[in-house]
């Protein structure tokens, strides 16, 4: 087997970029987290929201403790800044645990608008 067809990865895809959409301004949440919302694992979140997370609020998706890669900084903590989140001390992110979504109407919401 080569791998997974064409529409289930394209499915993979959009139900991610449609979890990232639903995640309020002024709130994070981990890659992992919607990896496990849409079932996928983070790398895979992460792969998807390097190619084509531009299309959606990519800045309120973050690692596990809520940092990003240096290269999105300066960009996402503009937007951070006009969504009341801060920064952390170390200059690499935000405090997942003070401004992350709330995970289970995240999911609820998202099972509510994909149908599943």
């Amino acid at each position: 087997m080569t791998g997974p067809s064409q529409s289930v990865l394209s499915d993979a895809v959009a139900r991610v970029l449609a979890v990232a959409e639903l995640i309020p301004p002024g709130r994070v949440a981990s890659y992992g987290e919607l990896g496990t919302i849409v079932g996928r694992g983070p790398r895979f979140v992460g792969r998807v929201m390097a190619i084509w997370g531009g299309a959606v609020p990519w800045w309120r998706v973050t690692n596990a403790q809520g940092d990003l890669p240096e290269h999105l900084r300066p960009a996402a903590f503009a937007h951070w800044a006009e969504e009341g989140i801060a920064v952390k001390p170390n200059g690499r992110g935000c405090r997942i645990s003070a401004f992350g979504a709330d995970l289970d109407a995240l999911a609820r919401e998202f099972h509510l608008s994909s149908g599943s």
